[in-house]
Formats: structure tokens, C-alpha cells, sequence
């Protein structure tokens, strides 16, 4: 299975919308979501508190820089954490119809299929640190 390096991680992106089809199955869980129509960073994303984690990334810094994809599929194929951590972040199945926002990478150009690996995931009012597990 692949890991991070075939994202490029110098360019957060950030995705919202509903979902189409959830895969809650491992090596990860998986969604399908369209995007919002008219997609817009939040006004406040640069100053959400966001998650402590055991490991990971510089979280203000990555809601600094993060911008919108500039590619406009009507699909995005979204790649979250295993099970194991979903079920440590007490991170409810998400299903079809449910509305969700990502901070993530895609891959280097946005080149490719549509897929973006979440590094931090709003659903049903939480936020959730995916890299690692709760600190």
C-alpha cells in the first residue's frame, strides 16, 4: 500500500461537500464526496483550533498556506486514516449524505485521478488529526 510520498505536501488544500459513497473498511477509510458548488476557504480556517496528536504536522502552519484545488471535478476520492485510528478519535461512521470538510494533499500538479489524503477532517461538529493518534 502506498504512503504519503506520492502527495505533494507543500500544497494543503482544502475540500467540503456531501458524501456519495463511504468505504469504512481497511487499509483505510475511504469517501466519495461532491464538492460543494461553490467552493470557498472559511473565513475562519486560519485560526481554527485543531487537534493535538501523539505525531504530525505543523496544523497553523498547514491552515496558513491552505488554498483551493484548482482542478473542478464533480468527485473527489478521499483517503482518511485506518480504522484502528478512527475508532482512537471516536470518529462516528460518516455515510452517504453526510456533510464533511478536509484539509489534504493530492498528488504533485494535480495531476491525475481526483483523490485527496486527509490530514484533517471536520465531521459531525469535531475535528479530527489523521496522521496520528489522539495525544
Amino acid at each position: 500500500h502506498h504512503g504519503w510520498s506520492s502527495f505533494d505536501q507543500d500544497r494543503p488544500l482544502y475540500l467540503e461537500g456531501r458524501v456519495l459513497e463511504s468505504r469504512w473498511r481497511n487499509p483505510h477509510a475511504e469517501l466519495v464526496i461532491a464538492p460543494a458548488y461553490r467552493l470557498a476557504l472559511p473565513a475562519d480556517l486560519k485560526g481554527r483550533a485543531l487537534p493535538a496528536q501523539s505525531a504530525g504536522p505543523d496544523g497553523p502552519a498547514l491552515l496558513a498556506r491552505t488554498t483551493l484545488p484548482t482542478r473542478r471535478d464533480r468527485h473527489w476520492e478521499l483517503e482518511l486514516a485506518p480504522l484502528t485510528r478512527m475508532q482512537a478519535w471516536k470518529v462516528a461512521e460518516i455515510k452517504p449524505g453526510d456533510a464533511v470538510a478536509l484539509l489534504g494533499f493530492t498528488f504533485s500538479g494535480e495531476k491525475g485521478d481526483a483523490v485527496l489524503r486527509a490530514e484533517y477532517l471536520w465531521s459531525g461538529g469535531g475535528v479530527y488529526g489523521l496522521r496520528s493518534s489522539p495525544a
